[in-house]
């Protein structure tokens, strides 16, 4: 860390032989200074380097990025000291299988963090998309197991894909397989349809995956994907030009979801007029029994 600071000192004040645009320090977790004892990635090592690089930016007026290693779960890994000390903390994360990468905003002196960029991987490096929602859709088809929701990333309405399998279990407990979705949420939407809807899902193995590698965490994808697993169980599919946006209550019922309009202006300008909403069933039961009977 020493030699980090000495050098980026020297090249801010030497304007005449270089341009220092930006600095980027990977990691800080193996930034050490010889004026503290311990290891690279110890508590008090971590908060110096921070703190040196920091002052020095500061002075020089240089960027700064700091990169970070992350644990499996997905949170900076190491002691909180260094988010609390940064202005900015950005998320990049995207499924090795797939070539879309999504930047989110975790904290921001200066700003929103509401808002995310998507990004394709490339031979080039990575480009950003104008239209996601094109892009999550890819060549979708509408076939039983298969429902459109639009969800919130960030401030952007974006359109993915969800699918459902549901096949007879030779196991005594059936399975509930999940990917880009809670699979506490799975068993709970099966559990909603099996007792309000009358679908005999307690024998059936039920796989649910969201296209593209996107993860659905509001609650406004209930319905999709509650919908996508009864279209599965029924072979029946949803008409192609259907979005489904909305939360199932553990008693059946569909709740509206905040950004609506925003919602439903997204899935017109991408051709889908049928929108299955609160608006229009009161209950999950209703929704199913007229869209797939």
């Amino acid at each position: 860390m020493d030699a980090i600071v000495e050098t980026i000192e020297q090249l801010a004040h030497n304007r005449q032989q270089t341009t220092l645009g930006l600095v980027i320090v990977d990691s800080i977790q193996t930034m050490s200074t010889g004026d503290l004892t311990g290891m690279a990635w110890s508590v008090g090592q971590i908060r110096e380097s921070a703190f040196r690089l920091i002052n020095i930016s500061k002075k020089t007026g240089v960027p700064l990025f700091i990169v970070g290693h992350v644990t499996k779960e997905g949170s900076i890994a190491g002691p909180k000291v260094l988010e609390h000390m940064v202005d900015v903390v950005l998320e990049l994360t995207g499924e090795t299988t797939h070539e879309f990468r999504i930047l989110r905003g975790l904290k921001n002196r200066f700003g929103a963090i509401d808002e995310v960029g998507v990004f394709t991987l490339g031979d080039s490096g990575m480009e950003g998309v104008a239209n996601p929602s094109d892009v999550f859709l890819g060549r979708r088809k509408a076939v039983p197991g298969s429902a459109v929701v639009v969800t919130m990333a960030g401030l952007r309405p974006v359109l993915t894909e969800v699918q459902a399998l549901v096949t007879p279990t030779t196991l005594a407990v059936p399975r509930r397989v999940s990917t880009g979705i809670d699979q506490r949420r799975v068993v709970l939407l099966a559990a909603v349809l099996t007792r309000h809807c009358g679908l005999r899902l307690n024998q059936s193995d039920i796989f649910v995956r969201v296209s593209g590698g996107l993860t659905l965490a509001e609650p406004a994808a209930d319905l999709a994907v509650a919908l996508a697993i009864a279209s599965a169980a029924l072979g029946k599919h949803l008409s192609a030009n259907a979005v489904a946006v909305g939360e199932v209550g553990l008693l059946g019922e569909i709740r509206p979801v905040g950004r609506m309009k925003q919602r439903i202006s997204e899935a017109t300008k991408q051709g889908y007029s049928q929108i299955i909403s609160a608006e229009r069933f009161e209950t999950l039961a209703l929704a199913v029994r007229r869209l797939l009977r």
